[in-house]
């Protein structure tokens, strides 16, 4: 039986719609961006900082805090907005995107950002460090969870599958994948490029537990993980089924939305549509509230 109540399971899908907004704002308030990945994963990231992930802002430098790697760096936007949503960094900071002296590059910087805990965006080098941290912390006799965000493009690099039989040889069950398969990378959909779907029996293959999830449900994705927690000799994949740019009408319109120019006269609509999803989730806690009143 799970254990997210609909109340918490609706602000979830709040704080994922939240995550989107404040994303669109950096990017639009840029003027460019790797929208699609970003708005991918804001379901992802709302459940993970909504509890799964065990890490706040006074506990950013504990080394008994669980660590989220976003191996595709230049989803960075999104989880700037969800670390600054959750208290890492002040809001404002967010309309510094890749700025002349920013905090807030492009791509991931653990020298730079708040809450960051691994520099990526050279594709395939995620996993590796995941590996190699989950089993620091296995030796130092931590309890922290490992989490890596890996795209389903990337997931094309040697490396990541090099990583991937580490894992399985070191038996690292603190060890959690997430695959964000949108079917598209920068050149158009990997079916047309290098096909590397069935992610499933790949990651079996090289001796996964493998979890397969609509990556827009946020029930879904807290019961995979939690099903992943539970498990005690192998790591996991959890492959995410989700769509690239959801839930931005202008990025769902284009042919290709890795990256996009984003002026504000036509975000205005998406960013719209964005908040009405908010104001639906709060009319729907606040009725709650007034029958258990």
């Amino acid at each position: 039986m799970s254990d997210l109540s609909p109340v918490k399971e609706v602000q979830i899908r709040r704080f994922a719609h939240q995550i989107r907004l404040e994303t669109l704002r950096e990017l639009v308030g840029l003027g460019f961006g790797h929208v699609g990945g970003c708005m991918s994963i804001c379901e992802l990231l709302a459940v993970l900082y909504s509890g799964q992930l065990h890490a706040s802002p006074a506990e950013k430098d504990d080394p008994n805090r669980d660590r989220l790697i976003c191996s595709k760096g230049h989803a960075g936007p999104a989880v700037y907005a969800a670390l600054a949503l959750r208290g890492f960094m002040p809001l404002e900071m967010l309309s510094t995107l890749n700025k002349p002296g920013t905090r807030l590059p492009s791509h991931c910087d653990r020298n730079l950002t708040p809450g960051i805990d691994m520099t990526t965006g050279s594709l395939g080098q995620g996993l590796s460090v995941g590996v190699g941290a989950a089993l620091g912390c296995r030796l130092d006799g931590r309890e922290s969870s490992l989490y890596v965000i890996v795209g389903d493009g990337e997931a094309q690099e040697g490396q990541i599958w090099e990583a991937a039989m580490a894992a399985s040889q070191f038996r690292l069950s603190n060890l959690i994948v997430f695959i964000d398969h949108n079917g598209y990378q920068i050149n158009g959909p990997i079916s047309q490029i290098n096909d590397i779907s069935n992610f499933a029996q790949r990651f079996e293959s090289f001796g996964w537990n493998t979890i397969e999830v609509d990556g827009h449900d946020v029930r879904q994705l807290h019961e995979a993980i939690s099903e992943a927690k539970r498990s005690e000799e192998k790591p996991t994949a959890i492959i995410m089924r989700t769509v690239k740019g959801y839930g931005c009408k202008y990025a769902l319109e284009s042919a290709r939305c890795h990256s996009l120019n984003m002026p504000a006269d036509k975000l205005a609509e998406s960013i719209a549509l964005v908040e009405e999803e908010i104001a639906r989730c709060d009319e729907i806690l606040r009725e709650g509230a007034e029958e258990n009143a």
